[in-house]
């Protein structure tokens, strides 16, 4: 995962693609962003017009990146950013919001089990010699048995 690069300053400013580039994150994804309110929008310069980005925005777009890998949404993101700012908040805050998101995984592991069960059985009943008007997955489908 792109992480900042010894190159960047705390005083210099970055254009959105070195940005994209050093966090691994796409333009538009970072745009997105800005105007959900997880990253700040960034200055304007006065000649041109371009973002000028401070380089902590690429840490907080690789928070971002990394909550998200581990199945996070928007709105927890959100939530954690929030809560990693407070100084008043304690880790309890983060871990109940990290084992409500474990207890989300295992219970969507669940569902796709038992999918996965239902789709094996029809794969298992189907004969690929006959007709479509006679495909037992078809059928299911059509009648929503599983």
């Amino acid at each position: 995962m792109a992480e900042p690069h010894n190159e960047m300053t705390l005083n210099e400013t970055m254009t959105i693609g070195k940005v994209s580039k050093h966090s691994g994150i796409g333009i538009e994804t970072i745009r997105y962003y800005e105007r959900e309110g997880l990253i700040e929008p960034p200055k304007r310069r006065e000649s041109s017009g371009y973002r000028e980005y401070n380089p902590s925005v690429v840490i907080r777009l690789s928070f971002i990146r990394r909550a998200k890998d581990l199945g996070f949404s928007l709105q927890d993101i959100r939530e954690l950013l929030s809560l990693s700012v407070e100084t008043k908040s304690k880790c309890a805050s983060v871990k109940k919001k990290a084992l409500g998101k474990l207890k989300e995984i295992n219970e969507r592991m669940e569902q796709l089990q038992k999918i996965r069960g239902a789709l094996s059985q029809l794969i298992s009943q189907c004969d690929q010699k006959r007709p479509t008007s006679d495909c037992p997955i078809l059928d299911a489908l059509e009648q929503g048995k599983q």
